[in-house]
C-alpha cells in the first residue's frame, strides 16, 4: 500500500517540555509514504474483491451458525477445518495462542474426505470433475459475509457457480443458529445442444472419528428421501467385541514416597513423587487417581509459578517386554513436543510419545502398542522446557487390551453424532454407501460404508440454467467438557441446536421445510449490507469478523447461555475486557448480549459489593476496564431493547456495579487510582487516561440509566463525578499532545505506559460515540490525541520500529516486517525505559510493541466519529490490507488464538461511518453519515427489526428514506444532518405523517409514534 509523493499530516507540537532527563523516541516516520490519490480512493465505492489462483487457498470464511463449531468455505468451494466434533485437538493448539496462523497460515485441510461433483453424460460414458483447482484452474471467489459466490468457469460446456452459506438472519439468533451449510450449485449449458448433467455430494463416515481409535464403534449409514430432500446420515454405535480377557497390568502407580525403580535426572521431578495435596492450590484438581503424582512444576522450596516451570529433569523407567495392545497413562501439562511430554522408548529411539494440553487436569492417553508386543520398551517422562507450562504431570500408567475411556458411555464422546448431506427437491437420489466418488449408482452395502452420496440429474437446453441445492448438516451434542470444567453445569451442557434437533437429518429437514424463507432472508439481508454506497472493502473488513460468532471461539448450550473465548479455545470466560471491544453481537444479535448480562455478568459474576468476576467463573475477580465496558454494554443493551422491562428487572445490581467503581474513586474527582487491573494482562497503578476514560463514560451510562429508571439522585451524581473527571482528564492527563499516564510512586515495578502515547488513551470516549452518551473528552483534546496516535503509533513499517525499539522487546508478530499497522504504544517523549517497572521484565510489556486489531478498530471508528475520515480510513484500510487472501485468511483477525473475539470492534467503525445512535425504548434513530452524506445508503439494525437508510443531498433539497425490510421499528424520533433546510413533509405508505423539524439540532419529532413494518417505508422531504 506503501506510494510515493504525498506529504503527510504535518508533525506538530514537538517542541513541548517533556520531563527532566528523557529522550525523546519519535521511531515511527511522520510522513506515512501514502500518496493523496491512495488516501482519496478510500472512501470511494470502488468494486468487490474476486480472488483467484493462490489466495484463494488461504480463505476460510466460516460457514454454520452461531455456536455450531467450525467449518471452513475455501476459496475453492471446499468445506474444510471441520472442528465440530469437540477436540481440542482440532484446536492446533500450542503455537495458536501466540498467533501462529498469523504468519503461517492454517493450510486447506479435513480430517476426513468429502467433497461435491460434477458429471456431463456423453455417448461415450460421463465426464466428471470434482468441484477443487484441479478441474476449474480459473476459479473465483467473491465473499460477502454471510453468504459467498465462486465462479468456477465451464467444464465441458457447462457453466458452474456456487452459492454458499448459512442461515444469517440478524435479530433471530436461533435460525442464524443451525448447524449447517448451504450450497447452491447453478449449471448453465453453454452449447448447442441438451446436455444432461448430475451433480452429488460425498463424504465418508466421521462420527466416533477420534474416539474410534480407543473404543470399538460400529458405523452405520442410512439413505432416505422424504421431505423434500433425498438425505444421507452418518451415524455410529457402540460395537460388540473387545478384548482377550487378559488382565490389566498397572506398570506404575506412583504411589511411593520415592521414584524406586525409575532413574531422576535434573530437579524437575524432586526427590519421589508429590502429593496431592500438596500441589499449590492455583494448579487445580489434577485429576490424579492416588493420593501422589509425577509433577514437574517444581515449587517445594518456595519457588513462584514461573520458577516452578524452570526446573528441568528427566525420568527413565526400567525396562520391561511390551505385552498388551494398549500402555495408557494420564498425562497434563504443557503442550511442548519434545519437552513436556512422555515418550516411549524402543533400542533408545522414540517411537510414541504424548503431551499435556496446556491444561493442569490430566487426561488419559492411549498408545497402541500392537505393533511393538514382545518387544523391550522403556518409559521416559521429560521435562526439557523452562518458560510458561514448562510442566508434566503424569499418573497411573497401565498396560491393557483395551484402551481407557475418558468418556464412559460412547453417546458422551464429542465426536458421537451424526452428519450427511441431502440434496433438496424431487429427483434427489441418495446412497448409503459407495466404495468411491465416481460410482455414484454402485451401492456398496456394509455397517462400515466408506462413503455415501446425495445428488440429482437435471436436463438443461441450450442456454438454460437449473439449480441443485445440497444441505450439509451435523449434530454433534456434547462440547468438549473437560476444556468447559470451569463453568456451572458443564457435566450437562449440550449445545443448543441439541436441544431443537435429534439428529442431522432433523436439522436438514426443517432447513428444508423452511428454505424459502431462510435463504430469502439470509440473502436479503446480504443484499441489504451491500446495497451502500460505502466502500466495498470497507464493507467486507467491518462484517467479516462477525464470522467468529460461527466459530470455536463461541458456544451457545442447551440452558440458552452464550459463552466465548476470548479467541479459538483460549482463555476462558468471556471476559469482560476483551468482549467490552466487541460491537456486532450487541447490534446483530442483542439477544445474545442481553443474555450474557443477566445470566453472567449480573448472575454467576456478581457480587453483592457489586464487582463483576471477568471471567465469571474461571476468574471472579474484577478487571477495571472490563467493569466500566460491561456497564457501557449493559446501556448498549438496553438502547437494544423495545422497551425498559429487560433494564428495570435487575437495575439495583447494575446501580450497585457502579457504586463499585466509585467506591475506587474515593475523593470522586473522576479519575481512578489504586489497583488496575486491565485487558493488558497486568494490574497497574497511577491515574490511567484510557481507564479513567472508560470510568467517566461509564458514569454518563449510568446517568442515563438512572434517568430511565426514574433514579433522579443516582443520576445527579453520576453526572456530576463525570463532569469533574472530564476536567480532570485535561488538566491532569494532557500534555497538549496526547494523554498519559501519571504512575504510582508507591508502585515502582508496575508495569505502565508513563509517558507513552498508548492506543486507547482516550476509549472512553470512543464507547460514548458508540452509545451516544454526553462528550467524555472535549473535542479539541480528543482530536488531538487521535492526530498524535496517527503521527506517532502508526507505522508504516513495523518491523523497523520493532527493531529500533530498544527499550522493550517482544511481542507477538500481528503485523510482520514491511506490513503497517497502528502500534500499541510509543514515547515520541521517552520513557519506555520504564514501562517495565523497576527491577521487572515481565512478558506482558511486549503488547507495547503489538499490533491488534482490535485496538486498532476501535480508535479507526473514534477518528471517523471525530470527522477525521482519512485517518480513519487509512488505519481500516490497513487493518485489511494485512487480512487479504493474497497474504492470510480474510476471515481470521488473530491475536490470542484465531478468530479473536475483540476484533468485532470492526462493526462499531460500521456505526461511526453512519453516525448511527439508537434508543429503542424512547424510539429514537439516529443516522448522521460520516461518509458520502450527500448520497448515502446504509444498513442499520434496531430491537426489533433491520433495513435500509438512505439519503441524497442536493442545493435544492434533501430526501431520506427509511425502508423495514425484516421486523419492525417503532419511531418517535429520527436525528439527521439536514443543515438548513426545512421539512417539507414525511410520508409513510400514502400518509402524511405529522411531524416537526428542531432546526438547531436535526431532529424530526413526530407527533404520534411510527410503527414500521416489513417492507414499509418512510420518506421525509427537505428544502
Amino acid at each position: 500500500m506503501a506510494a510515493s509523493g504525498a506529504a503527510a499530516i504535518p508533525l506538530k507540537g514537538t517542541g513541548l517540555l517533556r520531563m527532566a532527563g528523557e529522550q525523546p523516541q519519535v521511531l515511527v516516520p511522520a510522513d506515512k509514504g501514502l500518496s493523496a490519490s491512495w488516501i482519496a480512493g478510500l472512501s470511494k465505492r470502488g468494486k468487490p474483491t474476486v480472488y483467484r489462483g493462490k489466495a484463494l487457498g488461504n480463505i476460510g470464511m466460516p460457514i454454520g451458525g452461531i455456536g455450531c463449531g467450525q467449518v471452513y468455505l475455501g476459496g475453492d468451494g471446499q468445506l474444510w477445518h471441520w472442528d465440530v466434533f469437540n477436540q481440542l485437538a482440532e484446536a492446533d493448539m500450542g503455537e495458536i495462542r501466540n498467533g501462529l496462523h498469523y504468519s503461517h497460515p492454517l493450510p486447506e485441510r479435513s480430517p476426513f474426505s468429502m467433497g461435491f461433483y460434477l458429471a456431463k453424460a456423453t455417448k461415450a460414458g460421463d465426464l466428471l470433475a470434482a468441484f477443487d483447482l484441479t478441474a476449474f484452474p480459473d476459479t473465483a471467489f467473491l465473499g460477502r459475509y454471510p453468504m459467498a459466490d465462486i465462479h468456477y468457469g465451464e467444464f465441458h460446456q457447462i457453466d458452474v457457480r456456487l452459492e454458499a452459506y448459512s442461515p444469517f438472519i440478524p435479530l433471530n439468533e436461533d435460525d442464524s443458529g443451525l448447524p449447517m451449510a448451504i450450497l447452491s450449485y447453478a449449471v448453465k449449458n453453454t452449447g448447442s445442444e441438451t446436455a444432461e448433467v448430475e451433480l452429488a455430494g460425498w463424504m465418508e463416515n466421521p462420527v466416533c472419528l477420534y474416539s474410534r481409535n480407543r473404543r470399538l464403534v460400529q458405523l452405520k449409514t442410512d439413505a432416505r428421501t422424504g421431505d423434500g430432500l433425498a438425505f444421507f446420515q452418518h451415524s455410529g454405535s457402540d460395537a460388540e467385541g473387545g478384548t482377550s480377557g487378559r488382565p490389566v497390568v498397572v506398570f506404575e502407580d506412583f504411589e511411593k514416597a520415592s521414584y524406586e525403580g525409575w532413574t531422576v535426572e535434573g530437579t524437575a521431578f524432586g526427590e519421589g513423587p508429590i502429593e496431592i495435596s500438596k500441589i499449590p492450590q492455583y494448579q487445580g484438581d489434577v485429576r490424579g487417581k492416588g493420593k501422589r503424582v509425577v509433577n514437574s512444576h517444581n515449587v517445594r522450596h518456595g519457588e513462584n509459578v514461573s520458577g516452578g516451570d524452570a526446573h528441568l529433569g528427566r525420568l527413565l523407567s526400567r525396562e520391561f517386554t511390551v505385552e498388551r495392545r494398549y500402555i495408557s497413562m494420564l498425562i497434563g501439562g504443557g503442550e511442548h513436543a519434545g519437552k513436556t511430554c512422555v515418550n516411549l522408548l524402543v533400542d533408545g529411539h522414540v517411537v510414541r510419545t504424548a503431551t499435556g494440553q496446556d491444561a493442569n487436569a490430566m487426561s488419559w492417553v492411549n498408545w497402541d502398542v500392537r505393533d511393538l508386543e514382545v518387544k523391550k520398551a522403556r518409559i521416559e517422562i521429560l521435562d526439557a522446557e523452562a518458560g510458561p507450562w514448562g510442566n508434566v504431570g503424569v499418573d497411573q500408567i497401565e498396560f491393557r487390551d483395551e484402551a481407557v475411556h475418558e468418556v464412559e458411555k460412547l453417546e458422551d464422546e464429542g465426536d458421537f453424532g451424526t452428519i450427511g448431506i441431502g440434496v433438496l427437491g424431487k429427483g434427489g437420489a441418495t446412497n448409503a454407501g459407495v466404495r468411491s466418488w465416481k460410482e455414484f449408482a454402485a451401492t456398496y452395502f456394509t455397517t462400515e460404508a466408506p462413503r455415501g452420496v446425495a445428488g440429482k440429474r437435471v436436463r438443461l437446453k441450450p442456454g438454460e440454467t437449473q439449480t441443485v441445492t445440497f444441505l450439509v448438516s451435523w449434530h454433534f451434542p456434547n462440547p468438549n467438557r473437560k476444556s468447559l470444567s470451569f463453568l456451572e453445569g458443564h457435566e450437562t451442557f449440550k449445545r443448543y441446536y441439541a436441544k431443537r434437533f435429534s439428529d442431522a437429518r432433523e436439522v436438514a429437514v426443517y432447513a428444508a421445510k423452511n428454505f424459502v424463507r431462510l435463504s430469502q432472508e439470509t440473502r436479503r439481508w446480504t443484499e441489504t449490507w451491500y446495497d451502500s454506497t460505502l466502500p466495498y472493502w470497507f464493507l467486507d473488513r467491518t462484517m467479516a469478523n462477525t464470522s467468529t460468532l460461527s466459530t470455536s471461539t463461541c458456544y451457545r448450550f442447551d440452558d440458552g447461555r452464550f459463552y466465548g473465548w476470548e479467541g479459538v479455545y483460549c482463555c476462558a470466560g468471556t471476559c469482560t475486557h476483551v468482549w467490552q471491544y466487541a460491537q456486532a453481537m450487541g447490534r446483530l444479535f442483542p439477544a445474545l448480549e442481553r443474555d450474557l448480562r443477566t445470566r453472567v455478568d449480573y448472575g454467576i459474576a456478581y457480587h453483592e459489593n457489586g464487582a463483576l468476576g471477568h471471567r465469571a467463573e474461571a476468574a471472579q475477580g474484577p478487571a477495571t476496564d472490563g467493569q466500566c465496558g460491561t456497564i457501557l454494554r449493559v446501556y448498549r443493551e438496553h438502547l437494544m431493547s423495545k422497551d425498559s422491562g429487560w433494564l428495570k428487572a435487575f437495575w439495583p445490581r447494575v446501580k450497585q456495579s457502579i457504586r463499585f467503581l466509585i467506591e475506587q474513586d474515593p475523593n470522586q474527582d473522576g479519575i481512578l487510582e489504586g489497583p488496575q487491573f486491565n485487558t493488558l494482562d497486568a494490574t497497574w497503578f497511577g491515574k490511567i487516561s484510557w481507564i479513567s476514560s472508560l470510568y467517566v463514560a461509564t458514569l454518563r451510562a449510568g446517568e442515563a440509566m438512572a434517568a430511565d429508571m426514574g433514579d433522579a439522585t443516582f443520576s445527579s451524581l453520576c453526572r456530576t463525578i463525570a463532569e469533574r473527571g472530564s476536567r480532570h482528564l485535561v488538566d491532569e492527563l494532557f500534555n497538549g499532545e496526547y494523554f498519559i499516564q501519571k504512575t504510582d510512586t508507591n508502585h515502582p515495578r508496575a508495569i505502565n505506559t508513563n509517558n507513552g502515547c498508548h492506543i486507547d488513551q482516550v476509549f472512553g470516549q470512543s464507547w460514548a460515540w458508540q452509545v451516544g452518551l454526553p462528550r467524555v473528552v472535549p473535542p479539541t483534546e480528543s482530536k488531538k490525541a487521535l492526530e498524535a496516535l496517527y503521527r506517532y503509533n502508526y507505522a508504516p513499517d513495523v518491523g523497523k520500529y520493532r527493531q529500533s525499539m530498544k527499550d522493550i522487546r517482544g511481542g507477538r508478530w500481528y503485523a510482520l516486517p514491511g506490513e503497517a499497522g497502528l502500534l500499541m504504544c510509543t514515547w515520541p517523549r521517552g520513557g519506555s525505559n520504564k514501562a517495565p517497572g523497576e527491577g521487572q521484565e515481565d512478558w506482558a510489556v511486549g503488547y507495547f510493541n503489538e499490533c491488534m486489531t482490535g485496538f486498532e478498530h476501535q480508535v479507526a471508528g473514534h477518528m471517523i466519529y471525530e470527522g477525521m475520515v482519512d485517518q480513519g480510513l487509512i488505519v481500516e484500510r490497513t487493518i485489511h490490507e494485512r487480512y487479504r487472501a493474497e497474504r492470510r485468511n480474510p476471515y481470521n483477525e488473530i491475536e490470542c488464538s484465531d478468530h479473536y473475539a475483540r476484533a468485532m470492534a470492526s462493526y462499531g467503525v460500521y456505526l461511526a461511518a453512519c453516525g448511527f445512535e439508537y434508543d429503542g425504548p424512547k424510539g429514537w434513530l439516529t443516522i448522521r453519515p460520516r461518509i458520502g452524506a450527500e448520497d448515502f445508503r446504509g444498513a442499520f439494525t434496531v430491537a426489533e427489526g433491520w433495513g435500509r437508510f438512505s439519503q441524497t443531498a442536493s442545493k435544492s433539497g434533501m430526501t431520506v428514506e427509511l425502508v423495514v425490510k425484516w421486523g419492525k421499528l417503532r419511531l418517535s424520533k429520527l436525528v439527521l444532518s439536514v443543515g438548513s433546510r426545512q421539512l417539507i413533509s414525511a410520508i409513510v405508505g400514502n400518509l402524511k405523517a405529522p411531524a416537526v423539524l428542531n432546526e438547531s439540532t436535526g431532529e424530526v419529532i413526530f407527533k404520534k409514534p411510527i410503527d414500521l413494518a416489513t417492507n414499509d417505508r418512510i420518506v421525509l422531504t427537505f428544502k
